[in-house]
């Protein structure tokens, strides 16, 4: 069962299979940084044709991550929209082969995804002036914790993000992307050492 508000959806299994194509995680964050879009304007902005643009908004839609925009173009285009702000996906305790294969699949989508945005942020970086360079950081930590306080820490970092007051009225306010990633290092816990 998903849940499913204007803010988020937290979607099943079935839902997330629609996410697992790296295209459809693209144009479902393009739609909801940049708004209302045509599967033309999208097929533009992604390289592809309109045929399959299309195609993947429908694949959006059965599931319910995009929706008609009734209140842009004029009758002959059909606009898109997102329909939640965010996705959150559960990770542990999937028991069921298929599900866990389904939510790997996913998240492969993501780090390929988050791997890009991030690549054209460090290439724009010489671009961008001094204050939002500062505002920047690429930085890791590797630290020992036990699997409670590893959670006590991602659950404070996400509350603080979600606690955060839009700066929608300002006019040097910027989209700002905050990509969380935490996890045990890899090899050391569960697999090979």
């Amino acid at each position: 069962m998903s849940s499913v508000d204007t803010t988020s959806i937290t979607p099943s299994p079935q839902q997330l299979k629609a996410l697992t194509h790296p295209t459809r995680l693209r144009m479902l964050g393009m739609l909801r940084v940049d708004g209302p879009a045509t599967a033309t304007a999208l097929a533009a902005r992604l390289g592809l044709n309109t045929g399959a643009t299309s195609y993947h908004l429908r694949q959006l839609a059965q599931h319910g991550f995009v929706v008609d925009d009734p209140s842009q173009g004029n009758g002959r285009e059909r606009w898109w929209k997102a329909a939640h702000r965010s996705t959150t996906t559960e990770v542990s305790a999937i028991e069921d082969p298929e599900a866990r294969e389904t939510t790997e699949a996913y998240l492969q989508s993501v780090a390929v995804v988050m791997t890009e945005l991030l690549q054209r942020a460090i290439e724009e970086l010489p671009l961008v002036p001094p204050e939002w360079g500062d505002a920047s950081t690429f930085s890791d930590w590797v630290v020992k914790l036990t699997p409670g306080r590893a959670r006590a820490l991602v659950d404070a970092v996400v509350a603080a993000i979600e606690s955060e007051d839009p700066d929608e009225e300002s006019p040097d306010a910027e989209d700002f992307v905050i990509q969380v990633a935490a996890y045990p290092y890899p090899g050391r816990v569960g697999g090979a050492s």
